[in-house]
């Protein structure tokens, strides 16, 4: 264990459990590029389908919460604005779903 905390440059399993939610943060938040490229190779066009505002929120709000852990301002800010970046892509999706439904 000892050479785990080592390798991560942390001191206590507590810290070593943040290293591995930042980086399953990270992988969430990797994914949405990967579900970006994926989609847009099968229309042959650029395409950001819902699925990438879905990782990058899911992602984008675990690296915040790993941010304010770390008290790193910077990084703080940084997720913050996408934070309200990626709500608000999801908020327009909803509500174009919304006006596209048939009335019931």
């Amino acid at each position: 264990m000892d050479a785990i905390l080592s390798f991560f440059k942390v001191e206590t399993t507590g810290e070593l459990i943040w290293v591995a939610v930042g980086l399953g943060a990270q992988l969430l938040f990797s994914m949405r590029f990967i579900v970006q490229w994926i989609a847009s190779e099968r229309q042959k066009k650029s395409v950001v389908p819902e699925m990438f505002w879905w990782f990058s929120i899911t992602g984008g709000l675990t690296l915040l919460a790993y941010a304010i852990h770390r008290a790193d301002p910077v990084f703080i800010l940084g997720q913050s604005i996408g934070v309200v970046i990626y709500t608000r892509n999801l908020w327009l999706i909803h509500a174009e779903k919304r006006s596209a439904a048939p009335p019931a």
